[in-house]
């Protein structure tokens, strides 16, 4: 279906000279397709009662994690589950190597006036957020990209289990260019197959927007760092109880 009515999406031409390489992207010797029930399969792969726990079926954890399904703000049961489900949630976190990264597309962008996710729609997203943090993941961050078509800006978060790890999302732009140009497989005109990011996006991924922060700091329960003389203040040290904070990441990282 997607190669007759999303071909878009799965084009691979441009880099398809390369071995290994193909036409469709899943095609690609290096891509081992799967149609299944993914929450199924980290639940009975990577759950606490793993039914492969301990044998040689279990499968090898990943390195980076990418969820993108249906919006935290769906009304739909299964959005709740997606975002909220203790089992589904500690599945993730087992399925990712100790300096694994998980990436999750967390919907549309906070506006300056809204009020704290945990009382709005987007309370499963404030759900999720605690609950990465409480299952022990070391940095979260989330950053906006304007480039989805979708009429406004969309999130994604990016989860940490290593807080080493999380010193390569603050990389300077020629850093992350020097990495693009080793990695990145060029296209048969020469020119680079990414359409819209580049070192200096990459900058601009580092710093959460001021809504997030505001945000944030209507909780019902306003963390410590949201206090005035922290947030405009001179303050040297502050105290970060949660691995998510755009308070700390726009004033003090």
């Amino acid at each position: 279906l997607s190669t007759k009515y999303l071909p878009e999406w799965q084009d691979c031409s441009s880099i398809a000279h390369h071995d290994g390489c193909a036409e469709w992207c899943f095609d690609d010797e290096r891509a081992d397709l799967r149609i299944e029930d993914a929450l199924a399969y980290f639940n009975d792969n990577f759950g606490s009662s793993s039914r492969f726990k301990s044998s040689a079926e279990h499968e090898a954890q990943f390195d980076v994690v990418i969820m993108d399904c249906l919006d935290p703000n769906d009304d739909h049961p299964f959005a709740k589950v997606l975002y909220t489900d203790d089992g589904y949630i500690s599945s993730l976190y087992g399925a990712l190597t100790d300096d694994g990264i998980l990436v999750v597309q967390v919907g549309e962008a906070a506006e300056i006036d809204d009020a704290a996710d945990e009382n709005g729609s987007f309370e499963n997203r404030s759900t999720m957020i605690k609950m990465l943090d409480a299952i022990g993941f070391k940095s979260i961050h989330i950053y906006e990209e304007s480039h989805c078509q979708f009429g406004a800006p969309w999130t994604t978060l990016i989860a940490f289990k290593d807080v080493e790890t999380r010193k390569r999302w603050y990389r300077s732009s020629a850093a992350v260019e020097l990495d693009l140009s080793r990695r990145i497989l060029p296209t048969k005109d020469g020119k680079t197959s990414l359409r819209y990011f580049d070192g200096a996006t990459m900058k601009s991924y580092q710093m959460p927007s001021r809504a997030f922060e505001d945000n944030y700091c209507r909780q019902q329960d306003k963390p410590e760092e949201c206090a005035e003389k922290v947030r405009f203040g001179n303050v040297e040290e502050v105290n970060v109880s949660s691995a998510y904070s755009p308070v700390f990441e726009r004033h003090f990282a």
